[in-house]
């Protein structure tokens, strides 16, 4: 089912994903060559309970971690571990935040150190077609007009956009309907109304759009073993246009 939200609602979900917005602003100091993930798990944890949120993430299916930790060929939902960060490493953090019943959502691309031109075009790529996909999220558009713009800019610059893992309603669980794929036809798919609440969340990769699965059951990746990015917003669809909930406000 999907629910349309009040314009109280939407304010409570903008506050939760400003608290959001604050955790990935701090990650850009924190991450670095020779921390790991679980430090970034034990630093957004705390900071999220400091603030007085909940890491909506724990418990979530199942899923024991307050953030996903995906580095270089991890597509999605990677579990944070001690192994450390080193030159290069291209690190995805994404959670979902919990600020008094109202849910945010949000997943940022970080390199650690030095860059390389791949990791830079890959990362500009993905970070536009988010974006791209947000000027879509328009009353009376549909769901298709979304994803069929983030695909075709997204295959114009040779990369592939991953089909296995798409966007979603939120609120007031982390996954609602509808979903909001990152591929497919314009004018096709769910009209958009004001009131819904969405992620677009495109995951971008520098081979083949297919993947396989860990061992773990979560953790995905890309099958030829290539690099793969994602960067996610929450963001309302109102008769003024799509509002960012999470935006980091210079991203």
């Amino acid at each position: 089912m999907i629910t349309l939200k009040s314009a109280r609602e939407i304010e409570a979900m903008d506050e939760s994903g400003a608290l959001l917005a604050d955790v990935h602003r701090h990650l850009r100091s924190f991450i670095k060559p020779g921390i790991t993930s679980w430090d970034i798990e034990c630093f957004v944890d705390d900071f999220i309970q400091k603030h007085g949120g909940i890491a909506a993430q724990k418990g979530f299916e199942g899923y024991k971690y307050a953030t996903c930790c995906t580095i270089n060929d991890e597509i999605c939902h990677g579990f944070p571990r001690k192994q450390k960060l080193k030159e290069g490493d291209l690190i995805k953090v994404d959670m979902c935040i919990d600020l008094k019943g109202a849910m945010s959502d949000s997943c940022w691309a970080y390199v650690v150190g030095k860059s390389t031109p791949e990791i830079d075009h890959l990362m500009e790529v993905t970070k536009k077609a988010l974006y791209i996909g947000i000027e879509q999220a328009q009353v009376g558009n549909r769901i298709g007009d979304i994803g069929h713009a983030i695909q075709t800019y997204v295959e114009s610059e040779n990369l592939s956009v991953v089909r296995d893992f798409i966007g979603h309603g939120i609120g007031p669980t982390i996954h609602e309907e509808p979903a909001v794929p990152h591929y497919g036809e314009a004018g096709k798919g769910l009209r958009l109304k004001e009131g819904m609440v969405i992620t677009i969340e495109p995951m971008v990769n520098t081979g083949t759009w297919r993947m396989k699965m860990d061992d773990n059951g979560w953790t995905a990746r890309t099958l030829d073993g290539g690099l793969s990015c994602q960067y996610e917003h929450t963001l309302a669809i109102t008769k003024a246009g799509p509002r960012i909930l999470t935006s980091q406000g210079d991203e």
